[in-house]
């Protein structure tokens, strides 16, 4: 007898597809995961109810096949689909599919991700909801010369930003006007090359702000609560490295505000699922909203950690009509979180990534530690997709305690065959602008040689 239970295909790979696949197990639903040729062999395949092929390895030629997704979902009689983060998470037009196949997109809805995803118009969105936002250029950029002349109106530097997509991918700081021309190209070229769309716009650049984010949770009853903020300011490249929770620069009173302000920022798109609004903070405390993200981030298990809440498992229930579980009178935070990704690349190489054998892997543990991860002794790291292999996130009663368990974990790690960034994560947790909790988006990049040099 076929099971009238809804049925959650998964498209997705890697530690985030098993998250996933956890949560579904929990909440007693059936679920499929899609999967590449090269990931055959993984984790998530091994450990699914069900797992059906759509592609090579590529993600153009598997995890971003739209078609191939569906198919599946029709093949094996799902009732939604999870996206994950990355591939088609953030995707409108997936999402609409999804709804003209009668397939429950388990995210928001296409017309916020269109918006939020365009970062003009989210922009306009916020400033219309009465949200600061950081002062830019007012839409999209015609061309350079349109740039110089927003660059001369607000004043260097300034920050040439791609329209669409994220991940530091066309964007360029211009400290001066001669710089104009080539960086404008040079930002086009790339956005072009990453999400088909070249356009720009422009922002007045911040020196050394904070990034700071807020998670959201919403519900298709008009509910939203926030869970909480998360410092990711350490980054490379605009790639986060390391993220915390709470932040250590929000006073309790600001905190409440930019709560405020991320529940307001939702609300004016009618935004329904996770997601996370990212402020920049300036170092005399004021906020400016910077973007929205969609999906699931890559740092929510720290939210969970001070939090008590599985926000995978209620996104699903939040996708199938149910009301959030939680009043934003509910949510207390208790102690702090740290979450250290832990890449297959070699910083000393330029953080070249490192495909190849995983011959032997030992995960941490101990007190307030946990390990989300896709590896085991054996797996074949493939040299397509995002280099991430673990993420080890430490609670601990305070930052103290969650810096030093964090130590301790990464000095346990065991990851033999292919070389990693534990020993890089290392050194952040020991870089004197993190013990004293007094870093900025910039610290990294600052310090980077003297990080190596320690290697």
């Amino acid at each position: 007898m076929e099971s009238s239970l809804p049925k959650i295909l998964i498209a997705n790979r890697g530690e985030i597809a098993l998250r996933i696949l956890r949560a579904c197990r929990e909440l007693g639903l059936p679920s499929v995961v899609v999967f590449s040729e090269p990931d055959r062999e993984s984790l998530a395949v091994k450990l699914a109810d069900e797992a059906i092929c759509i592609g090579r390895g590529p993600a153009s030629e598997s995890y971003l096949k739209i078609e191939r997704i569906i198919a599946a979902a029709e093949l094996s009689r799902s009732s939604a689909i999870h996206p994950g983060y990355g591939f088609l998470a953030e995707n409108a037009h997936f999402a609409e599919v999804c709804a003209e196949c009668n397939l429950i997109f388990i995210g928001p809805h296409a017309r916020s991700i269109r918006t939020l995803g365009n970062k003009s118009a989210a922009r306009e969105a916020m400033l219309s909801a009465g949200v600061s936002v950081i002062p830019g250029s007012e839409g999209v950029l015609v061309d350079a010369q349109d740039a110089l002349r927003w660059g001369e109106k607000l004043g260097y530097p300034v920050l040439l930003k791609a329209v669409s997509g994220g991940g530091g991918k066309g964007m360029r700081i211009v400290h001066e006007r001669s710089e104009m021309l080539s960086s404008f190209n040079m930002a086009s070229q790339e956005a072009e090359r990453a999400f088909s769309d070249g356009s720009l716009y422009l922002e007045k650049f911040q020196v050394a702000p904070r990034h700071v984010e807020f998670q959201l949770m919403a519900d298709r009853h008009g509910n939203v609560i926030h869970l909480g903020d998360r410092d990711c300011s350490l980054q490379r490249h605009h790639q986060k490295l390391l993220e915390e929770t709470p932040c250590t620069a929000l006073t309790a009173e600001l905190r409440r505000q930019m709560g405020r302000t991320a529940i307001a920022a939702a609300k004016a798109v009618g935004y329904v699922g996770a997601g996370t609004v990212e402020f920049l903070l300036s170092q005399s405390g004021e906020y400016y909203f910077m973007e929205m993200n969609t999906r699931l981030q890559v740092e929510h298990p720290v939210t969970e950690a001070v939090t008590g809440a599985d926000l995978v498992c209620e996104q699903i229930r939040i996708a199938l009509g149910d009301k959030l579980s939680w009043k934003q009178k509910d949510i207390k935070l208790q102690g702090h979180a740290i979450e250290i990704r832990i890449n297959a690349e070699d910083p000393k190489r330029n953080f070249s990534p490192c495909p190849g054998l995983v011959s032997n892997y030992l995960p941490p543990g101990g007190p307030g530690v946990r390990v989300d991860s896709h590896l085991y002794s054996g797996y074949v790291v493939p040299p397509y997709y995002d280099s991430m292999l673990a993420k080890i996130i430490v609670h601990g009663a305070d930052r103290k305690q969650a810096i030093a368990r964090s130590r301790s974990a990464l000095r346990e790690l065991r990851v033999e065959g292919v070389k990693t960034s534990a020993a890089f994560a290392e050194k952040l947790l020991e870089m004197p602008e993190f013990v004293s909790g007094e870093y900025h988006s910039a610290s990294v990049e600052q310090k980077l040689p003297e990080l190596l040099a320690q290697l």
